[in-house]
C-alpha cells in the first residue's frame, strides 16, 4: 500500500493576527514550534520514505520537525513551491473579514482595502489564485509529486511506501480532493477542508495489481500510470497537541527564535511556572476557519 500523509503546518505568527496568510512568510510561533515537535515525537515509529515540503517558513519548520524526529536513515527532504498555500494577492497580510456587505460590490470592498471572505471557486483578490486555480496547482502535486512513487512501486512490484506532504490548510483540501479525483471509479464528495494546525490526513493508494512475488512488477507507461484506488482513511488528527499548552506572558505567540536556549533565557533567567490551555486550533486564513465552524 502506497500511504500519502497530509500535514498542515504548525501555528504560525500570522495565524494570531486575522490576516490573509497565504505565501505572506511568517515563522512558527513559540507555541507552533512545539506543536512541530509533538507532531514530530508522534511520528517517531511511523518510517516516512520521503517528506516533500512548502517553502513557506511555518511548514518546512514544521517539515524539518518531523524529519528530525524520523530514525536513520533519514527520508528524503524535498522543497516544492507546489505545496505553496493559495495565493492572496493584494489581501496578503490584510485582515480578513467573514461577510461581505451586501449593499457593496467586491471591487468596493477591495478598493477600500477590505478583503472579505470569497464563496466562489473563480473569485480572487486582485493579483492572487482562485480555488480553481490551486486545484489546477493541486493536480499538479499529484502528478509531480505523488504518481512517480506510484510509477515506481508499480515498476519494481512493491507497495511499501510511505510519503509525507506539509503544507497548508487549503492547499491541502485540493490535493486530497484531486487525489480522490484520480482514483479507479471514484468521484471526491466531500469537502476535505478544517485542519487544525499540525493537523494531518491520510490517503491510501492500492495499485490494482497483487505485489505478491517480486515478478508482479509491471512495464509502466509514463504516460499510462496504472488504475488504483485511493482511500481517505483519516482527516484532522491531532491527538499528538491535545494535551500541549500555550506559555503565559505572550511567549507562545511570540515568533521562535532558535537562539533561545528555552524559556528561561527568553525572561532573562526567570522561569515560567504557570501556563493556559492551548486553542484547538487557529486561524489559518478566514476561508479554513470558517470552514471548521460550520463543519
Amino acid at each position: 500500500m502506497i500511504t500519502v500523509t497530509l500535514i498542515r503546518h504548525g501555528e504560525s505568527t500570522d495565524n494570531l493576527r486575522s490576516v490573509w496568510a497565504g505565501w505572506s512568510d511568517s515563522p512558527l510561533s513559540n507555541h507552533g514550534v512545539n506543536q512541530a515537535r509533538a507532531l514530530g515525537e508522534s511520528f517517531t515509529d511511523t518510517r516516512l520514505t520521503t517528506i516533500y515540503t512548502s517553502p513557506l517558513k511555518r511548514a518546512h519548520m514544521t517539515a524539518t520537525a518531523l524529519r528530525d524526529a524520523q530514525p536513520e536513515p533519514k527520508p528524503a527532504f524535498i522543497i516544492s513551491p507546489l505545496l505553496k498555500e493559495q495565493h492572496f494577492g493584494d489581501a496578503e497580510g490584510r485582515t480578513w473579514l467573514i461577510r461581505q456587505d451586501s449593499s457593496r460590490t467586491l471591487e468596493e470592498h477591495f478598493a477600500n482595502g477590505q478583503y472579505p471572505l470569497l464563496y466562489g471557486r473563480t473569485q480572487k483578490f486582485p493579483g492572487g489564485e482562485s480555488l480553481d486555480d490551486l486545484a489546477v496547482r493541486a493536480d499538479e502535486v499529484v502528478r509531480q509529486l505523488v504518481l512517480p512513487h506510484i510509477m515506481q512501486a508499480a515498476r519494481v512490484g512493491t507497495q511499501d511506501v510511505h510519503i509525507a506532504l506539509v503544507s497548508h490548510g487549503l492547499c491541502i483540501s485540493e490535493v486530497v480532493a484531486a487525489l480522490v479525483k484520480k482514483s479507479h471509479g471514484r468521484t471526491p464528495d466531500t469537502s476535505y477542508r478544517g485542519l487544525r494546525n499540525t493537523g494531518w490526513a491520510r490517503v491510501t493508494i492500492q495499485i490494482k495489481v497483487s505485489f505478491e512475488p517480486a515478478e508482479d512488477a509491471m512495464d509502466v507507461d509514463e504516460d499510462d500510470p496504472p488504475p488504483f484506488v485511493v482511500e481517505v482513511t483519516d482527516f484532522d488528527r491531532h491527538e499528538h497537541i491535545k494535551s500541549l499548552k500555550r506559555q503565559k506572558g505572550g511567549i507562545g505567540s511570540s515568533a521562535y527564535d532558535p537562539k533561545q536556549k528555552g524559556l528561561r533565557n527568553f525572561f532573562g533567567g526567570k522561569a515560567v511556572k504557570d501556563s493556559v490551555e492551548a486553542l484547538e486550533h487557529s486561524e489559518s486564513n478566514a476561508m479554513d476557519e470558517d470552514s471548521i465552524e460550520r463543519n
